[in-house]
Order: C-alpha cells, then sequence, then structure tokens
C-alpha cells in the first residue's frame, strides 16, 4: 500500500523509486485562517514569512548582495574582531618561528620576507577571497558546507533516511551553468555508483573537521603566550613561569566570555583589533623609513629561489615557521556564517592584507640592521615611547585573535552534528538578529581544558608554532581538494582552468606541509593526537547511528500485519495525540508493534514523527513539514517528516514544545483538507477504497489564482488498469495528465469529522512516545566491532545529550520504551 502524502506548506515533490507523494503548494489562504482559528494556532504574519526567506537565502549569489550597505559595513566591522584576530596576530611569532637557532643574514631576511610576502598573497588574498569564498552553501562555511554542495549534487548524504522529495525542497537546488557538461554527469554517476568514493568524502570531510577543531584549541594558545612573554623584553629577569601562569589566566576569561555571543564578543573586540591593524602599519612604515628602505627588493621571486637553494634543508625546515603567516585563514571561510560574504572581503582587501604586509615589510628592515633580535622581532621593532601601549594592545589583539578560531569550531562542529557526524551537544544561538552566531557550552570547556594544558605543558611559543602548522596546513589542503572538486563538477570550470589552479596551490601547500611534518616529534605530534581522538568519536557516532538506522529499515513492520490488526488496530483508543517518533523516513518502525504488544490502549490519533537533517543550509518554513496517510482514514495514523538544515539549528533549541504541537497539528489540520480536495477534483473513483488512492497533485499559484498544471496521475492510471498495490513501497512510474482544480464547494463530512476529532485529540492532549534504544553488537561480530558499539558508542551515546532533551520533549508527557537493537 502506498502512503498518501502532502507537503501541507509547500514546495513541490517528484515521484521517487520508494512511494508517491501528493504534494501541493498550499495557497488556500482562507482555509489556513479557518483551521487556524479553529484550533487556536498562531499564524505566521507577513514579515516573519519574509525574514525567514531572507534567513535561508542568505549567501553569495542569493539573498547575500541584497543586503543593505549599512549592514554589509558593520558585519565587516565586526569581522575585525571576529575572523581576522589570528590572522592579524602571526607578526607576534613568524621571523622567531623561522629563524629559532640563530639570527639570519641578509639574504636570509630577504628571502624569508619574498616566501612570506607571496605566501600570503597566493593564499588568504587568491585563495580564499576570490575562489574559497564562492563556494560557500547559501552563505555558510566551513568543510561540512563544502561536502553539503557536493552531496546534493551527486545526491548521496552521510544522513541515512533520506527520500527523493528532499531534493526539491528550495535550498537543495543548485545554481548550475546552462550547459551540462558530460564530465560533470560521470562524476555524479561515479559518486553514485561507487560506495567507496562516498566514504572517501565523508572520511575527508571529518578529517577536516578535526582539523579545524584542532586550530581552534592551538590558536588560543600561541596567540596569547606569544603576546605575554613579549613583556621579558622589557623586563628579562621575569621568570617564564609567570608568563604562563599569566596565559592562563587569560585564556580563563577568554573562555568564560564566549557565553557572550559571537555578535557581543565582535562588538566589544573589534575596536581593539583595529587599533592593532593600524598600529602594526604605522610601526611597519617608521621601520622601513628609518632602517632599510630597500627592503622592497624582497619583491622579486629570485630571492625564494636563492633563499632555498643556498638553506638546502635548512631551508626547507624553515618553511614550518614562514606557513604561520596565513594561521587563522581558514576563520574566514569557517566563521562565514556569523556575516556575509561581501563582509569578509571587504575588510580583507581594505583593512587587513595592507597593514599586515607593511607589518612583514617592517620587521624585515628592522632585522636588516639588528639580525641579533630575531627571538622578538616584534617587540624589539617597537619605539621604546609607545612600547607599553602596544603591549596593551597586543595582548588584547592575541585574546582576540583566539576567538577568531573558537566561532569557527563551534560553527563547524554544529553543522557536523546536524548531519549526525557528532554528538548531540547543546548549541546556543545568541544573536536574534543574525543567524549561524553560536555557542556550545561543553566544546567552549573542552577547549579551555585543552588550551591550558598545552599552554602549561609547552611553556614557549616554538613546540606549540610546530604543533599548530600540521593543524592549519592539513585543513587548507583538504579545502584545496573540495573547492577544486566543486569547481569542476559544479561550476563546470574547464580542466585547462582549474587543473593549473589546483597543482599551483596545492604543491605550495604539500611542500609547506612536508616541512611540518619533519617537526612532528618537536611537538607537530599534538594535532595529530587531538584528530586521531576527535575522529574516532565522529566516525564512530556515525557509523552507530547509520548501523541503528539499517537496523530499523531491515526490522520495519509489515504493512500487511498492520493491516489485519482492524479498524482499532487491535487495540482501545483512548482521546489523545500520540507522537511516535522514528528515524525511519517510509515504513512503519518496530517501536510501533513494541508498542501495541505491551500497552493495552493507543491514542485517537498516531503520528510517527521523522526528524530529518538534510544537507542544506536552511528549510524554509513553509517547506518544513511532509504529512502522509499510513493506512485507510478509520487508521487515522500519519506520517509527518521535519526537515532541517545544517543551520536551523535554531529552529530546533528556541521553539518549545506547544509551538511544535500548534505547528504540527495545523499541518495535519491543511493535510486533511487538502486530501479531500484533491480526491473530489481528480474524479479518481468514489468507490474505490481510500487503500487505493495514490494521487499527486501539484497546484500553481499564478497572479494570485490557482490554475491548472499538469500532474502526476499513476494511481488512477494503474488503478484503471486493475493493478492492485502490494506494498507501501510501491514504485511509482510517471504518467502525465492535466487536471482542472476548481475550488471546493463543500467538504465532505467526513473530512470535518476527522477535523473535529483532530480538535478533540489536540485538547485531550498530546503525548511523545520514544524508543529508550540499548546499541548491542551481535555475537558473531568482530572484536573490533564489539568494542566499538559495545563500549565507544555506547559511551558516548551515554554521555551526550538524549533525545528527549534535544528535541525538548516535556518530561510529563514522555513515554519512553525500551528497545535493544543487535547491530
Amino acid at each position: 500500500m502506498a502512503e498518501d502524502a502532502v507537503n501541507v506548506n509547500g514546495g513541490s515533490t517528484t515521484p521517487g523509486a520508494s512511494a508517491s507523494f501528493s504534494d501541493l503548494n498550499l495557497e488556500g489562504k482562507t482555509a489556513v485562517r479557518k483551521f487556524s482559528s479553529r484550533f487556536g494556532m498562531r499564524r505566521m504574519d507577513s514579515m516573519e514569512i519574509e525574514a525567514s526567506r531572507v534567513k535561508a537565502m542568505e549567501g553569495n549569489g542569493h539573498g547575500n548582495q541584497n543586503l543593505p550597505w549599512s549592514l554589509t559595513l558593520t558585519l565587516a566591522y565586526q569581522t575585525i574582531g571576529v575572523i581576522y584576530g589570528d590572522l592579524g596576530t602571526s607578526p607576534l611569532y613568524v621571523f622567531a618561528s623561522t629563524f629559532p637557532n640563530k639570527p639570519p643574514t641578509e639574504k636570509d631576511v630577504l628571502g624569508s620576507l619574498c616566501l612570506i610576502i607571496y605566501t600570503f598573497t597566493l593564499i588568504p588574498l587568491l585563495k580564499y577571497v576570490f575562489i574559497v569564498l564562492r563556494a560557500n552553501d547559501h552563505g555558510n562555511g566551513g568543510t561540512f558546507a563544502l561536502y553539503s554542495l557536493i552531496s546534493r549534487f551527486a545526491k548521496f548524504s552521510v544522513s541515512p533516511n533520506q527520500i527523493p522529495e528532499d531534493q526539491e525542497v528550495s535550498a537543495y537546488k543548485l545554481k548550475m551553468p546552462n550547459s551540462k557538461m558530460k564530465r560533470s554527469q560521470k562524476m555524479k554517476e561515479a559518486f553514485q555508483k561507487h560506495l567507496w568514493l562516498r566514504n572517501v568524502i565523508v572520511t575527508v570531510a571529518i578529517l577536516g573537521t578535526c582539523m579545524v577543531i584542532g586550530d581552534g584549541v592551538l590558536t588560543p594558545s600561541i596567540s596569547v603566550l606569544s603576546a605575554i612573554q613579549g613583556i621579558k623584553v622589557n623586563k628579562p629577569e621575569l621568570s617564564q613561569n609567570v608568563v604562563v601562569i599569566v596565559t592562563i589566566i587569560i585564556l580563563f576569561i577568554l573562555f568564560n566570555l564566549q557565553r557572550f555571543g559571537t555578535d557581543k564578543v565582535g562588538y566589544m573586540f573589534s575596536p581593539v583589533v583595529l587599533i592593532w591593524f593600524i598600529s602594526i602599519a604605522l610601526i611597519g612604515i617608521y621601520n622601513i623609513v628609518t632602517k632599510d628602505p630597500s627592503v622592497f627588493r624582497a619583491f622579486s621571486p629570485y630571492y625564494i629561489y636563492d633563499y632555498l637553494a643556498r638553506n638546502k634543508k635548512q631551508g626547507w625546515i624553515s618553511l614550518g615557521g614562514i606557513v604561520l603567516c596565513v594561521t587563522g585563514t581558514e576563520a574566514m571561510f569557517a566563521d562565514l556564517g556569523h556575516f556575509s560574504v561581501k563582509a569578509v572581503q571587504i575588510a580583507f582587501t581594505t583593512l587587513v592584507y595592507p597593514c599586515l604586509l607593511t607589518a612583514y615589510i617592517g620587521q624585515a628592515a628592522y632585522l636588516l640592521k639588528h639580525p641579533e633580535d630575531v627571538s622578538q622581532t616584534f617587540y624589539n621593532s617597537i619605539p621604546n615611547k609607545v612600547y607599553w601601549p602596544m603591549f596593551v594592545v597586543a595582548t588584547g589583539a592575541a585574546v582576540i585573535a583566539s576567538q577568531a578560531m573558537i566561532s569557527a569550531t563551534f560553527a563547524i562542529v554544529a553543522q557536523a552534528m546536524t548531519l549526525g557526524c557528532f554528538p548531540r551537544v547543546k548549541v546556543v544561538h545568541t544573536s536574534k538578529r543574525l543567524a549561524g552566531q553560536i555557542y556550545i557550552p561543553e566544546l567552549n570547556w573542552l577547549m579551555m581544558v585543552l588550551c591550558i594544558a598545552i599552554a602549561a605543558g609547552f611553556q614557549n611559543t616554538t613546540q606549540i608554532g610546530n604543533a599548530y602548522g600540521v593543524a592549519v596546513v592539513s585543513v587548507f589542503f583538504v579545502t584545496t581538494n573540495f573547492v577544486t572538486l566543486i569547481a569542476v563538477m559544479i561550476w563546470q570550470v574547464p580542466l585547462w582552468i582549474a587543473l593549473p589552479i589546483y597543482f599551483t596551490i596545492g604543491s605550495v601547500e604539500l611542500t609547506y606541509f612536508s616541512s611540518i611534518l619533519y617537526k612532528v616529534p618537536k611537538g607537530g605530534w599534538v594535532p595529530l593526537l587531538f584528530v586521531t581522538i576527535f575522529f574516532s568519536v565522529m566516525y564512530t557516532w556515525h557509523y552507530g547511528r547509520q548501523k541503528i538506522y539499517e537496523y530499523e529499515v531491515q526490522n520495519k513492520v509489515s504493512l500487511d500485519w498492520v493491516l489485519g490488526l482492524g479498524a482499532n488496530l487491535g487495540i482501545t483508543r483512548v482521546p489523545g495525540i500520540g507522537l511516535v517518533y522514528s528515524e525511519l523516513a517510509q515504513g512503519v518502525p518496530t517501536i510501533f508493534s513494541h508498542l501495541i504488544s505491551n500497552l493495552p490502549a493507543m491514542h485517537e490519533i498516531l503520528v510517527f514523527v521523522c526528524i530529518k537533517n538534510l544537507p542544506v543550509p536552511n528549510v524554509l518554513d513553509e517547506e518544513r513539514f511532509l504529512i502522509r496517510r499510513i493506512g485507510p482514514k478509520q487508521f487515522r495514523m500519519f506520517r509527518c517528516a521535519v526537515r532541517y538544515g545544517y543551520r536551523d539549528l535554531d529552529a530546533r533549541d528556541t521553539t518549545v514544545h506547544e509551538e511544535f504541537e500548534k505547528q504540527l497539528t495545523e499541518s495535519l489540520a491543511n493535510f486533511l483538507r487538502t486530501e479531500s480536495e484533491t480526491v473530489q477534483e481528480g474524479s479518481v473513483g468514489s468507490d474505490l477504497s481510500e487503500l487505493q488512492k495514490e494521487i499527486a497533485v501539484e497546484v500553481e499559484n499564478v497572479n494570485g489564482k490557482r490554475v491548472p498544471s499538469p500532474m502526476v496521475m499513476e494511481a488512477a492510471k494503474r488503478l484503471s488498469q486493475g493493478s492492485p498495490y502490494d506494498s507501501e513501497d510501491s514504485l511509482s512510474e510517471t504518467g502525465i495528465k492535466p487536471m482542472d482544480l476548481r475550488s471546493p464547494q463543500n467538504a465532505e463530512s467526513t473530512v470535518d469529522e476527522e477535523l473535529l476529532l483532530l480538535d478533540a485529540s489536540n485538547h485531550a492532549g498530546v503525548v511523545y512516545l520514544l524508543g529508550h534504544t540499548e546499541v548491542r553488537s551481535r555475537k558473531d561480530a568482530s572484536q573490533f566491532r564489539k568494542f566499538f558499539i559495545d563500549h565507544y558508542y555506547h559511551a558516548l551515546k551515554r554521555n551526550c545529550r538524549t533525545s528527549s532533551v534535544s528535541l525538548h520533549v516535556p518530561h510529563e508527557r514522555l513515554l519512553q520504551v525500551g528497545m535493544i537493537h543487535y547491530i
């Protein structure tokens, strides 16, 4: 038996391989008002609808370009404090990390400066500002945003419970070139055909996320410690232990400030970072003029060749220090969801890039005259009269630098969690005006402990810098590969353009990475340890969720068994609405059979609720609910797919259960009325039972009027041929037939009865039925699987947020059913 489905809030669906759905764009505003008043429900006003559309369509090429310039400039100002703090404080330690053992010669200074100039131009400016930022997913950046674009184009997802109708969500559609190249289609087919290719993409996405987390842990340690230990230039008698203690205190305060949110922290920190950029640029100009104006010779690429040719192995090893000039660049992309593409581009090109280049050139000019001061280049190059003011500003800027990667870590972990690749944690949205500005308490405190441990353990920036470079360059290379794949497959950039760019940027990044790996024994092992731990957590969580879903699919209840129970399902029906939560997008979950086997009664109306996380940033409110009927009308059983994007955490976390119940009940009411209209206007045949009706309807709105359009009427076609439905997963074929959709004259009495029953059940109360599932490995499973399922996954599940808490289910109306899944 096929389920009748309707997207009660709009959108369009396409018959998929698993079931036929009735899909309609609900334009019946009169009916909505009628049902809203009947059920006492809140209706969205025009401002709320417009706000949801703006939020969902934010991003490059969508709503981003239409943002007012006043808001764009405000966001650009905020980016200075939130995004560019890490990148801006690199001058504190770059030259000291490049030459840790001995003072550089004149040619070494010019060669290292030349490398800094072209690395800083190639990676942050050319790669990120002009290429990577264009690969945003409706204004969202980060590794999982890139993965989302690839998975939507190739039509696969890390979440297993996807159905073809999900691809019709507005945000799912990609802006494609007019021509479809054979190369893109072949790549798409390869992803769909080969499981190992999809696994590689998921694995790389998880690895990239782990590297960003490692970057977020190391950034506060090296930034704050490098700023504080600068005091020893003026107070050489000060002990290093005192420096470390002050660093730990500052880190503790910094992480405690995160609860106030990115929005407030950005306004609070941005003035300090703005002063920092202007100050280092002015000091750079001062050193260029007073020390050695001939430093501009370093713009000649010849000095790169000369530097590496003369120093050979030592020159290659020193690349691990030079690459630190671009640390924090990934924050431009990972933190994009907090701001906008234009805001990030404006801030970088007009302020960050010229100020940082001037600062590095000025430091090189100072080293040409005083190479012995390389260990504290920045503080030694400051004029004595402004030393203490700059020390205060540098300390503030270093603290703010940590904010960039902390915010980026919050954003990318939230994306990973919504796509089922990270255990459930609490996400707090800190801004009512701007979506995407979040705070994750558990992750915040974990990062604080790790940062303090690193600062206390290493006690100097040299070893932390060795660890820092591994995380930074690894994220760079993951981003380069994903963006190149998007450019070739989705943007359809010709290979003769894409491949030279890829090999140029990729070869530079791999060269730096090879140098950093040499320093693994000297501190570079720290991010590798972080990656191993976080990767095992994320992959185990993803693996466990997939296996649980596969178990539920294999053990779902046969619809024939349900039909055999009769109209009352073999139990007493009591007033109220029962919401049975399940991961299944289709079919009756095994929890249902377990419930009616152990309970003597069930509610008058049963709704199987499936929370679906789509690989899209946002789902419009009018496309969120997809309602289907299960079985004949007298069963009063429905399925409701509630769809969210990876940036829709605010919709879940800020919606209390009363609001969710209202929206769900309104959606059911709309579904019942729309179903009746569809049956009347379709004229499939009044003598056919509900079990034999499967109708897809699309209503278009043209100048405010409902007009007919071609519909899929395969159900009517097959019924006329006498073809029975043998299962709920029957495949639907395409049959196009125009259909006249006239306004209904009178609703059937059965519809009014159902609406009255829905009203009475809603007033009787809503009960949430969730499975309290224990996951265990099968007896014949390998020892490796037994460890990960019985111990590791079980520990993660026990220590993360429960389903009832993450869904905001009221405790007094929660009914949990214990079950054991053997996977």
